[in-house]
């Protein structure tokens, strides 16, 4: 999530003191506001369940359960599987990072407000919320999709959680307003305008529905892909296949998936504020959201990927495994590389701990693979897709064929370009930390570094000096390129 980059002098001006990011001088990397622990707590958690799963039977002879067992893959143990996720990080957020203390909460617990005090707030906020929902359960019904192929899975559980979730909302909201600086969030603008209640603000209910649309159309996707990678982990036999170097590369590959998917699930649907995981905002440019919303079911659904849909880039390609088939040496390298691009792309999510989801601001994060680049998912993925489809390479012979995937999967490794600069757009303007980090990047990155250099270099290209840069080369004058 990003922004386009600002004038030498502006951006100094707004910068640390000290600081100087068009030299890069007395540049620092800002603390991360997720620790690394928060991921790994989760993934320890994940392995602990995955593993549960896969010993099961043998678990069970030892206990003395009667009749045979088979390993627990089903989709209610792929979703099991988000709470041992999520308790993990939940916990070493709050005994570890103490996050419910930070002031981005927006709690203070020193606070003594009795239930009778903020009754008024809550019941025109458990409005608004249930009203919400009651919204997007219409919105589900309406929309095909939903009731065809994965996302049957993805319904059935709304449909079961939904009561649970009216429930449990009553006591949540009305002991959090207890302690909230400023109870009227944007859930409660929306409830005072469903019930006419006066000083809605229309931009606060914006705020309340982009990050509602964002958990009800990613959270369901997220849900739907739960079940399939997870039971291909859980009755995989490694050891059949491992002298396959294909084989094995793509399980391992869909293990890592798996660890994306299961992680990524638990930050849509665990947006809790005494994490510290609440959504600060939601994406506010339509540029931003078309360029994600290409990216997913249904728009992908004949946009993006295989033949006949209009970015077609895999027509007659039969990917690595074919092309370097015979080379054993060639074929364990290049899975290995495919590995590493996964392994960057899942460690991407990962490091996000509770808080990952598109779309939104809910921190920054400077750790781990951001520490080296900025969006190193896109660039992982993208380079995982050029590098396995190889759509360079058809079987037909055809170099047209092969220009036309080329050119296609172009456009799409664009469109998460497109994705990158909105991202940044939004994040430039929500936190000064990430200024801090963008600038940081563009002389550090490892990725960033170089491409901002060679931007650099262009511009100075086309760019004549004025006559008092000329005569004192330290002049810091914002030039005007020639007519």
């Amino acid at each position: 999530m990003r922004f386009s980059v600002m004038s030498a002098k502006i951006a100094s001006s707004n910068g640390p003191k000290g600081t100087d990011p068009a030299s890069g001088r007395g540049l620092t990397l800002p603390k991360s506001d997720v620790s690394s622990g928060v991921g790994l707590a989760g993934l320890l958690g994940l392995f602990a369940w995955i593993l549960f799963c896969r010993t099961f039977p043998l678990i069970a002879e030892v206990i003395g359960l009667e009749g045979e067992y088979g390993v627990l893959s089903g989709p209610y143990a792929a979703l099991t599987a988000m709470l041992f996720t999520a308790g993990p990080m939940a916990v070493w957020s709050l005994l570890v990072d103490r996050v419910h203390l930070r002031a981005s909460t927006g709690l203070d617990w020193s606070l003594r407000r009795t239930v009778n005090d903020v009754m008024p707030v809550s019941t025109v906020k458990i409005a608004g919320l249930w009203a919400t929902w009651a919204i997007i359960a219409a919105l589900y019904c309406l929309c095909r999709w939903y009731w065809d192929g994965q996302y049957l899975f993805a319904m059935e559980v709304l449909g079961f959680a939904i009561v649970p979730m009216v429930v449990l909302s009553v006591p949540y909201i009305t002991w959090l307003d207890r302690f909230l600086v400023e109870p009227k969030d944007a859930t409660w603008h929306f409830g005072a305008l469903l019930l006419r209640r006066g000083g809605s603000d229309a931009e606060q209910v914006k705020k309340h529905w982009r990050a509602w649309i964002i958990k009800a159309f990613f959270g369901a996707f997220m849900i739907s892909i739960l079940p399939s990678g997870f039971a291909v982990i859980v009755e995989a036999t490694p050891a059949a296949i491992i002298s396959n170097p294909v084989e094995f590369g793509m399980l391992l590959i869909t293990l890592l998936f798996v660890i994306d998917v299961q992680i990524g699930t638990v930050g849509y649907l665990f947006t809790l504020r005494p994490l510290d995981a609440h959504i600060r905002s939601g994406n506010p440019f339509i540029g931003g959201w078309l360029a994600a919303l290409l990216c997913y079911p249904p728009f992908v659904w004949g946009i993006i990927g295989n033949n006949g849909q209009i970015l077609s880039y895999e027509a007659s390609t039969a990917g690595w495994g074919h092309w370097f088939a015979g080379n054993p040496a060639l074929l364990w390298a290049w899975a290995a590389w495919l590995i590493f691009l996964t392994a960057i792309y899942a460690w991407a999510t990962v490091v996000f701990g509770i808080r990952f989801s598109n779309l939104t601001y809910r921190g920054v994060l400077t750790n781990g693979p951001y520490r080296f680049t900025r969006h190193p998912a896109y660039v992982s993925k993208n380079l995982f897709w050029w590098c396995s489809v190889m759509p360079f390479f058809v079987l037909n012979g055809s170099t047209v064929e092969g220009l036309r995937n080329t050119f296609f999967l172009a456009v799409v490794s664009g469109i998460y370009y497109w994705r990158a600069r909105t991202e940044e757009k939004h994040l430039l303007a929500e936190d000064p930390k990430y200024r801090e980090y963008y600038d940081w990047m563009e002389h550090n990155g490892v990725i960033t570094a170089p491409l901002a250099w060679a931007k650099r270099a262009v511009t100075n290209w086309f760019v004549i000096p004025s006559a008092s840069s000329q005569d004192d080369p330290d002049a810091h004058t914002v030039h005007e390129p020639a007519e």
